[in-house]
């Protein structure tokens, strides 16, 4: 997999692009900055998506995803916790069973 391109880049080709001349391409801007142009068209949603969610006061797409895998990870904590939980429970709850052959009468 190909290395992202640095934000910095990212925004600088974005700005370009929003702010073309009439006439011009986006397939020429993102041939000048050496970019794929279906690249710099997910460049440019993604912008306008955010955008819009700062206009709304929506979390943005960036924001959201990053917090769904926290939650995620989190969730994974969690269920291993039960897990160990679920097992200490059945590990002591056999520890107060009388075993076979006791003494008691």
């Amino acid at each position: 997999m190909p290395k992202p391109y640095p934000k910095e880049f990212r925004d600088d080709v974005v700005r370009v692009a929003e702010n073309r001349e009439p006439g011009v391409t986006i397939e020429r801007i993102a041939a000048d900055f050496g970019v794929h142009p279906m690249t710099l068209t997910k460049w440019l949603a993604r912008s306008r998506a955010e955008k819009t969610a700062a206009d709304t006061g929506a979390p943005s797409p960036t924001n959201r995803d990053a917090e769904v895998r926290e939650l995620r990870a989190r969730n994974r904590l969690l269920e291993q916790e039960v897990e160990v939980l679920r097992r200490a429970t059945a590990y002591l709850s056999q520890a107060h069973l009388p075993g076979k052959g006791s003494t008691r009468s």
